[in-house]
């Protein structure tokens, strides 16, 4: 009976595939990969919402300027990375960046677009460069090509549903309050 376990246990050992986190570059392409890379995080999910929702906010100029603010650093960050440059304290930063974008629209903080750029994209440059530093077997610009798309679709996402929310309720109180779950969650994690 031992001698059965022994070789049911080998068997299944010897056959299982490695569990990968994100799609493998290597049988899905280094684009399906990167697309779907930010969709595995949630600290990547909440933080990209949670601009479209402060940028929604803000308003005018900022529906545009911050999330391409986001998404320029983003992409030098990530250049960064795959050029060998560190960075510190990234991972850090980017649940720091959950936190303080959560409290920035539960506190509905009225910035001029230029300056809520400017503070996008300090923690665009570590998103960015986790990015990189997860590349592995991937492509560097078909895997940065996708994380672009699905990063800019989870900001149209979260300046849909701030638009969408600040019609529903009485003085944004509703983003407010998704903006302080955000910072929660990202408590969360940072602590977690």
């Amino acid at each position: 009976m031992k001698k059965q376990i022994l070789i049911a246990v080998t068997a299944l050992g010897t056959s299982a595939a490695p569990a990968l986190a994100h799609v493998d570059p290597v049988a899905h392409g280094s684009l399906m990969a990167g697309l779907s890379h930010p969709f595995f995080g949630a600290d990547h999910v909440l933080a990209m919402i949670a601009v479209g929702l402060w940028a929604a906010q803000i308003g005018r100029r900022a529906l545009w300027s911050v999330p391409a603010a986001f998404v320029a650093t983003m992409a030098l960050g990530f250049g960064l990375a795959v050029g060998g440059v560190m960075l510190p304290f990234v991972e850090p930063a980017i649940l720091a960046s959950v936190v303080a974008l959560g409290l920035l629209v539960a506190m509905a903080v009225r910035l001029d677009a230029a300056a809520a750029a400017a503070v996008v994209a300090v923690f665009a440059l570590f998103h960015g460069h986790a990015h990189g530093g997860e590349l592995g077997t991937a492509g560097a610009w078909p895997f940065a090509a996708g994380f672009i798309i699905a990063t800019v679709l989870l900001h149209i996402a979260g300046i849909g549903i701030g638009l969408g929310v600040a019609r529903l309720s009485h003085k944004g109180t509703l983003a407010r309050l998704l903006g302080g779950i955000t910072a929660v969650i990202g408590a969360a994690l940072l602590i977690g």
